[in-house]
């Protein structure tokens, strides 16, 4: 048996898994609801051991060049005829063009927030590969005549953590028509029951979203909020979390219920490769260098960098990106500078 399998088509935690290679850890068993492979996904999905659901007819075991192949431009032969994957510079460039849609996907779907045509939107995806900069740069663009006109701007992006009152209360200020309230890394109100509930409140699609507070506070009386209010506004809830994955079992349940109330969109950047083609997708639009005066060699020297080290980096990132770019620009030792700030140890 090769140590190495690819997967056409399988399932891992309801999510789908379509011609991707892995190394085996465990040959094919049966389980109460299908057969399973074990496989190794920490290059794949940044995990160790997982099991893939799959038919044995929709696989094939290859040589670890197949596996390697995922993570370059290499062109290799047909997997028809080989068993190795066709990873082409032309495939890049199409997956490319493919992410580069799904981002202009999020910016328009953010102007219809802001114009009040879609009320409620969750966007799942990696850290780091601009989620949250293309929907603050969609709303500043679109609260220009805001802006002109002297007035306050209507929406804001709330970062961190944040209490089920502090939840209520921000709902509360941005409840009026316009108005939109962006949700950005602030994962732990999945974790509260209470906050989670009024979440779920505020991204109902439903013609009519009351929010109530039914306890008495005394935070609330102070700054004049009522115990009730009628959210007109709309709401973006921005997460590094994969809905599919959560393992518990009641969280499952609310995060489906949130995902039925709202537009859920998934940025589909799951694998090492999509996250380093969404910084060479950037980097060909021009937008990811500006700046720092590289020209075009100097700009392929970051991302070869970034690409012979990927399996060691901290995190393969547009922020990545920047902080070897920054060391570029200010040494001739960039590259020792970047093994010791960017790079996990050996």
């Amino acid at each position: 048996m090769s140590n190495y399998i690819l997967i056409k088509e399988g399932l891992y935690r309801n999510a789908p898994i379509k011609n991707t290679v892995f190394p085996v850890v465990k040959n094919f068993t049966k389980g109460a609801t299908g057969t399973f492979i074990t496989v190794d996904a920490t290059k794949t999905l940044g995990r160790d051991k997982i099991r893939i659901k799959c038919d044995p007819a929709d696989t094939m075991f290859v040589e670890q060049d197949a596996y390697d192949a995922q993570f370059s431009s290499i062109v290799v032969e047909s997997v028809a005829t080989t068993g190795k994957i066709d990873y082409t510079a032309e495939d890049d460039d199409r997956r490319m063009d493919e992410i580069e849609e799904r981002f202009e996907i999020l910016n328009e779907m953010t102007g219809a927030l802001k114009s009040g045509d879609i009320r409620a939107m969750i966007v799942s995806g990696p850290p780091g590969v601009g989620k949250s900069y293309g929907v603050q740069q969609t709303l500043e663009q679109q609260s220009i005549f805001e802006d002109v006109a002297g007035s306050v701007r209507r929406f804001e992006v709330v970062k961190g953590a944040m209490t089920a009152l502090g939840l209520y209360a921000k709902l509360y200020e941005y409840s009026d028509k316009g108005s939109v309230l962006v949700f950005d890394d602030c994962d732990s109100v999945l974790m509260d029951d209470l906050a989670l509930n009024i979440l779920k409140a505020a991204l109902d699609s439903g013609k009519k979203r009351n929010i109530f507070w039914n306890a008495d506070s005394a935070k609330l009386r102070a700054e004049g909020i009522p115990n009730k209010f009628e959210f007109n506004g709309s709401a973006c809830f921005i997460t590094n979390i994969k809905f599919e994955n959560i393992k518990s079992k009641r969280l499952q349940d609310h995060l489906e219920a949130l995902q039925s109330r709202c537009h859920y969109l998934d940025l589909t950047l799951d694998t090492m490769r999509d996250k380093f083609l969404r910084i060479r997708q950037i980097a060909r639009s021009g937008k990811l260098f500006q700046g720092y005066e590289f020209d075009a060699d100097a700009e392929k020297e970051v991302l070869d960098f970034m690409y012979e080290n990927r399996t060691r980096l901290r995190e393969m990132s547009l922020r990545m990106a920047l902080k070897i770019a920054d060391l570029k620009k200010i040494s001739e030792k960039w590259r020792m500078l970047a093994e010791s700030t960017c790079m996990k140890r050996a």
